[in-house]
């Protein structure tokens, strides 16, 4: 009997995003979202679905608990996809990985302060710019750290801007366009490649 593929699905925009993606390939949850249960199983009987954080998805890829996962890139940037295949760009959720500073500038003293949730992609494109920063993580509403003096940047994903603008605060520069990600686990990819392969021309032929 062949072991079913598992599926690891991004809680939250991205999930919203894949509806319509994953009804056309016949991949949408067979009893319907449930915000409760976490692994569900699919219309299609040969795979099943895991509904969990964005930010957990590749960790469940690499190491073999799923299969399979939808995640944005700005996600797989921070994780650092070494471990898994990214053989697709799904086209939707799209949005922008930016640096932001007040449109008033700079008053703090000394080695700037960056607030985001990307601390490692914040290190690595200060760094690129050869400009040492200080990294402040926060999980949520980055564009207040400015506005009350934590920090002199944020890094944070930007899509209209206008939540920027609402806030005093201007684009300074794009680190990268983000989109969602289709990602494989490399073993799987091996072990399963006769299952995976038509999935992945499926995905293809949809988007």
């Amino acid at each position: 009997m062949t072991a079913k593929l598992t599926l690891a699905l991004s809680k939250g925009r991205i999930l919203e995003d894949s509806e319509t993606l994953l009804a056309k390939l016949g991949l949408a949850p067979a009893t319907g979202l449930d915000d409760r249960r976490l692994r569900l199983p699919s219309k299609d009987p040969d795979v099943q679905l895991l509904i969990i954080r964005p930010a957990d998805v590749p960790t469940y890829v690499e190491y073999g608990a799923a299969d399979l996962g939808i995640v944005g890139k700005d996600v797989l940037m921070e994780h650092g996809g070494d471990a898994l295949y990214e053989p697709l760009d799904l086209g939707f959720a799209k949005c922008r990985l930016v640096v932001a500073a007040p449109k008033a500038g700079r008053r703090r003293q000394g080695r700037p302060r960056v607030a985001t949730k990307y601390p490692e992609v914040t290190r690595r494109h200060f760094a690129g710019r050869g400009e040492q920063v200080e990294i402040i993580k926060l999980y949520g509403s980055m564009e207040l750290a400015p506005l009350v003096g934590l920090a002199d940047y944020i890094v944070d994903l930007v899509n209209t801007g206008n939540t920027l603008r609402a806030n005093g605060l201007r684009e300074v520069e794009t680190i990268a366009p983000i989109t969602a990600r289709l990602v494989v686990n490399k073993a799987a990819m091996k072990m399963k490649h006769a299952q995976i392969r038509p999935w992945l021309d499926r995905f293809r032929q949809q988007v």
